[in-house]
């Protein structure tokens, strides 16, 4: 299964915590400071980034593949 992982920018506010808290280095911060997803293939569902996210702005799905 391979994960899918959507950031509503307009909630982030670029605090960096979901970033920080990526094991797999799936998240990045943007030239704005706000998330952004850069490597979404080593993303092992995990939903820290989620968990988190002190403004719900990021959800984890699965897909299959």
């Amino acid at each position: 299964m391979r994960y899918q992982i959507q950031v509503n920018t307009k909630w982030c506010k670029a605090c960096g915590i979901c970033v920080e808290f990526c094991p797999k280095a799936v998240l990045a911060q943007g030239d704005d400071g706000k998330v952004q997803v850069k490597n979404p293939e080593a993303c092992i569902g995990c939903q820290l980034c989620e968990l988190r996210c002190p403004d719900f702005a990021i959800e984890v799905g699965g897909v299959e593949k």
